[in-house]
C-alpha cells in the first residue's frame, strides 16, 4: 500500500517574488510576480522601466533590508539607500547584483586584488617557494618592508619597567616606485620657460599666472630673484626653486609654507586620479609627465626579495604577468600534497576565468582599465565559486563587450546559478539570452512616462507569439547591403604594437561606415584608440561616466537650459540667473536640490521631498514667470521630445533633435545625470557633437542599452553622419550593424596572446562569402547566409 502523500510544509509556499504597486522613477504602480530559483529575463525598449523594477525596486530594498541588519556603526560607512517606492514586496532573497560600473581606477587595484586570486598565490609561494621569504604579505607589493626600535615602559609588579623593543614587517612592496609599478619623469621644459624670470612668466604651469598667488610663493619667499633668468640661476638657487621641501615663510604679512615646484605639482597633479582632472590640467600632464616602468622592479611592483622566491623557476612577479590560459596550465602541474586544496581553489577559480570568456587577461593588469563589459565578468568570477545559495543574483546587460561567439558561455554561467538553487533576473536586450530565460517579464509600451507596464509576463514562446514591440522584434534580422560606399581616404596605421596588437598595418578608411569586429580582448580597442592619430578632427564617443553632481543634468550637461533660462528672462523682463536652481531661483528651504537631506548621525540620512517646492528645487516667486503658459519647473520636467514641440526653433531646439535623433526623447530635461546607463551616457555625448562635418567619429559599442525595435533608429543616424560628410569608425559586436557596414575589419583569430593581428578587410558581404573567422560565421548565421 503506498504511502500516503505528506500535505506541503507552509515554508515551500514562498515560492514567487511578489511586487504589489510599484512606482519608482516611471513605473505606473504595476504588480509582477517572479518564480523564485528560476532564470527571469526582463525586456523593452531604453527607460520603460526595467531597471527601475529589477534594481531600484528588488535589489535595492534586498539591500536595504541586508544593511539594516548591521550595527549602526557599520552602516554609517556603507552606501545610503531610501526606500523604493512600492507598496509591498514579498519573498525577496539577498540581492547580489552585478553591474556594469567599472572598477575603481585606484592605481593599487588589479585583476588580481580585485578577485582574490593575488591573495591565494601569495599564500601558495609563501608555502612552497623557495627560497621562503616570509609570509603571504611578503609577496603583496602593497605592503611596504619596514622596521624599527625603542624603549617601551610598561607596569609590573607595581613597578615601572623599560625595555627594549623591536619589530620587523617584511612586505613584497617595491621601494623605489612605492608598489605601483611605473615611475614618473616631468619634462622641465613643459613646467617652465629658463629663459624668462618668474616675474616674466617662467612658469608654465597651467593657474601659474605671474601676478598670482601661486607665483608669489615663489617671488615673495625671500630665497629667488623673480626677475632673474631661470637660466642664470645657482645651483642652490635651482635646487630652492624646483626641491626644496616644506618650509615656513611670511609673505605679505601672511604665514605661508614655501614649497618646490616639481612637489608642488606632483601633490596637486600628478598623484590625482587623471580621470578626475579638469580637462585643461589633464591635457598639461599628459603634455609634461612620462610615465615608464619603474627600473627597480621592471614594473611589476615588487621588490628584489619577494622576485627571488620561485616555484619551478616561476617568480610571483611571472605569474601575475602570464596570460590567465597560460597560468591556469601552470597551476595544474603542481603536484605537493602540502598545498593540494589550495591549488585546487586556485584552479577552480582560473577555469572559470577561462569559461567567462576572460581568460586574455592577466592578473597584474590594472582594474581600472577593464571595459565595463570585462568588470562585470570579472565580479562575476567571485560568485561562481560561492557556496552561497537561495540569493537573488542581479545582471545588468552581462554580454555587454561580448562577441557572439562569447554570449552562449554566458548563458552556460546563467544557467549554473540558477541551477545551484538562486534566482537569476537579468536586464537584456540580446534574443540569444531571452531565449534561455524561464520566465520574461515585458515592459513598456515605450519610453519614459509612456512606459512603466507590464505588457508581457510568461514564457519565450508566448513572447515570440505576442504583440510588444519586443515580441515583433524578436525575430527581426538586419540584411546584408547590396551596395557599400565608395571611401574618400584613409587613416594609415602602422606598426601597431599597444597591448597584444602584433606590429599591425592596417588603412582606416574615410568617407564611410567602418565597423572593427573581434572577439572580446583581440585588440579592437588598443587598434583604434591606442593607434589613431590625436587630432580636433577626431571625435570619440564612448561610454565613460559623465562628470557631475547630483545638480547635474541633461539640461545643464548640453548647455540646453542656458536657452531655457534667457527665453524665460526674455519674456519676463528679468534676468536669467533667477531661472537656476544653483543660483539665484534657488528654494531657501533645500537650496535648490529639491529634497531636505536630514543627517541622523550614526544611522543613514533620510531624504524628504522638500514642501515649500514640492521638489522643483525653485522658490515661489521664480514658479509665477512663465514662458507661453509653463513655468521653468513644468519645462524641466519635460521629455525631450515634448520640449522640442514646446521649444520650436534655436540652438537648443535643434540639440533637443539631436537627442531624439540617437534614440534619447524618453529622457527628462532636469533628469540627475548620474541615473543614466552607459549606453544612454554614451548616445548623449553622441547627440551634443553631432555638430561637426567632416569629422572622424568614434563609436565604443553604441548599442549597449538599446532594444532591437531602436537598432534601426541608430543605423538610420549613423547614415546620415555619413552623409553628412563625417567618417564614422564603430567598434562593435552587434552583428546588425556589421550586416549594415561599408566596411569591415575584423580582428583576431583569438582573444590576447592568441588575438592582436588584422585577420580581415572588407565589405560585409565578403566577409560572409569568402572567410573563415568566427565573426563571419556568425554573421552569416545572422543573415541567413
Amino acid at each position: 500500500m503506498a504511502p500516503e502523500p505528506q500535505p506541503a510544509h507552509i515554508a515551500d509556499s514562498h515560492e514567487v517574488i511578489r511586487v504589489i504597486g510599484a512606482r519608482e522613477n516611471n513605473l505606473q504602480g504595476i504588480d509582477v510576480e517572479i518564480p523564485k530559483r528560476r532564470l527571469t529575463v526582463f525586456t523593452g525598449v531604453s527607460g520603460s522601466g526595467k531597471s527601475s523594477l529589477v534594481f531600484g525596486t528588488i535589489a535595492n530594498e534586498s539591500q536595504r533590508l541586508i544593511n539594516e541588519t548591521y550595527p549602526t556603526f557599520v552602516q554609517q560607512f556603507m552606501g545610503q539607500l531610501s526606500r523604493p517606492d512600492v507598496d509591498a514586496l514579498e519573498n525577496i532573497s539577498p540581492a547580489i547584483v552585478v553591474d556594469q560600473e567599472r572598477m575603481g581606477s585606484n592605481a593599487r587595484s588589479t585583476v588580481g586584488t580585485a578577485t582574490d586570486v593575488h591573495a591565494m598565490l601569495r599564500l601558495l609561494f609563501s608555502r612552497i617557494g623557495v627560497p621562503h621569504v616570509g609570509s603571504p604579505q611578503a609577496f603583496s607589493f602593497n605592503v611596504p618592508s619596514v622596521s624599527g626600535a625603542g624603549a617601551v615602559t610598561f607596569e609590573k609588579s607595581g613597578q615601572k619597567v623599560k625595555e627594549r623593543r623591536s619589530f620587523e614587517i617584511t612586505g613584497g612592496m617595491c621601494p623605489a616606485c612605492e608598489g605601483l609599478g611605473q615611475v614618473s619623469d616631468i619634462d622641465l621644459d613643459e613646467l617652465l620657460d629658463r629663459s624668462l624670470s618668474l616675474a616674466a612668466g617662467a612658469i608654465r604651469v597651467t593657474g601659474y599666472n605671474p601676478d598670482g598667488w601661486m607665483v608669489k610663493g615663489f617671488t615673495e619667499s625671500g630665497f629667488l630673484d623673480p626677475d632673474k633668468p631661470i637660466a642664470d640661476y645657482t645651483e642652490t638657487e635651482l635646487h630652492d626653486f624646483l626641491h626644496k621641501e616644506q618650509t615656513k615663510v611670511k609673505i605679505a604679512g601672511i604665514n605661508m609654507t614655501y614649497e618646490g615646484l616639481i612637489p608642488k605639482v606632483t601633490k596637486s597633479m600628478l598623484q590625482k586620479d587623471r580621470d578626475s582632472l579638469q580637462p585643461h590640467i589633464r591635457a598639461f600632464v599628459d603634455r609634461a609627465v612620462k610615465f615608464m616602468p619603474c627600473p627597480a622592479c621592471g614594473g611589476t611592483r615588487l621588490n628584489d626579495g619577494a622576485r627571488s622566491s620561485k616555484i619551478a623557476g616561476v617568480s610571483i612577479a611571472d605569474a601575475a604577468a602570464m596570460q590567465i590560459t597560460d597560468l591556469a596550465a601552470w597551476v595544474a602541474t603542481i603536484d605537493d600534497p602540502a598545498v593540494a586544496p589550495l591549488v585546487a581553489g586556485l584552479t577552480q577559480t582560473l577555469d572559470s576565468f577561462v569559461d567567462i570568456g576572460l581568460g586574455y587577461l592577466s592578473l597584474d593588469r590594472s582594474s581600472g582599465t577593464l571595459s565595463g563589459g570585462e568588470a562585470q565578468r570579472t565580479k562575476m568570477i567571485r560568485h561562481l565559486g560561492s557556496s552561497l545559495t537561495d540569493m537573488t543574483y542581479v545582471f545588468d546587460e552581462p554580454t555587454t563587450g561580448l562577441h557572439p561567439h562569447d554570449i552562449q558561455r554566458m548563458n552556460d554561467l546563467l544557467l549554473l546559478l540558477r541551477d545551484k538553487g538562486n534566482t537569476v533576473l537579468v536586464v537584456e536586450h540580446k534574443p540569444e539570452v531571452i531565449a534561455i530565460a524561464d520566465h520574461v517579464i515585458d515592459l513598456g509600451p515605450g519610453a519614459g512616462r509612456h512606459g512603466g507596464r507590464i505588457m508581457y509576463e510568461g514564457d519565450v514562446a508566448g513572447l515570440r507569439a505576442s504583440d510588444t514591440i519586443t515580441g515583433r522584434h524578436f525575430d527581426h534580422r538586419a540584411e546584408l547591403k547590396p551596395t557599400t560606399r565608395t571611401r574618400t581616404g584613409a587613416i594609415e596605421i602602422r606598426g601597431a604594437h599597444l597591448h597584444n596588437l602584433k606590429d599591425v598595418d592596417v588603412d582606416v578608411p574615410l568617407g564611410i561606415l567602418t565597423v572593427i569586429t573581434g572577439v572580446a580582448g583581440s585588440g579592437k580597442s588598443s587598434l583604434i584608440h591606442g593607434s589613431l592619430p590625436a587630432s580636433a578632427e577626431v571625435v570619440v564617443v564612448d561610454q565613460t561616466p559623465i562628470k557631475g553632481s547630483r545638480r547635474s543634468s541633461p539640461a545643464t550637461y548640453t548647455g540646453i537650459l542656458d536657452d531655457i533660462r534667457k527665453a524665460f528672462a526674455k519674456a519676463n523682463g528679468v534676468k536669467p540667473a533667477l531661472f537656476s536652481a544653483n543660483s539665484e531661483g534657488a528654494c531657501p528651504a533645500c537650496r535648490g536640490l529639491g529634497v531636505i537631506i536630514t543627517n541622523l548621525g550614526f544611522t543613514q540620512s533620510v531624504e524628504t521631498r522638500c514642501e515649500l517646492c514640492e521638489g522643483s528645487g525653485f522658490s515661489d516667486d521664480v514658479l509665477e514667470y512663465t514662458l507661453d503658459g509653463r513655468t521653468i519647473a513644468e519645462v524641466l520636467a519635460m521629455s525631450a521630445d515634448e520640449a522640442a514641440a514646446f521649444l520650436g526653433k534655436g540652438p537648443a531646439h535643434t540639440t533637443l533633435l539631436r537627442m531624439i535623433d540617437v534614440g534619447l526623447g524618453y529622457i527628462t530635461l532636469g533628469q540627475a545625470l548620474n541615473t543614466l546607463s552607459g549606453g544612454e551616457r554614451q548616445r548623449l555625448k553622441l547627440a551634443i557633437s553631432m555638430a561637426k562635418s567632416g569629422a572622424v567619429y568614434v563609436l565604443d559599442e553604441p548599442t549597449t542599452g538599446l532594444h532591437l525595435a531602436d537598432v534601426d533608429n541608430l543605423l538610420a543616424l549613423l547614415d546620415r553622419l555619413v552623409d553628412a560628410g563625417n567618417s564614422v569608425i564603430v567598434i562593435e559586436h552587434h552583428q546588425a550593424v556589421m550586416a549594415y557596414a561599408d566596411w569591415i575589419i575584423d580582428v583576431g583569430p583569438g582573444a590576447g596572446r592568441d588575438g592582436g593581428t588584422v585577420v580581415f578587410e572588407g565589405t560585409p558581404a565578403d566577409l560572409v562569402s569568402h572567410s573563415e573567422t568566427l565573426t563571419a560565421q556568425h554573421l552569416a548565421r545572422y543573415v541567413g547566409a
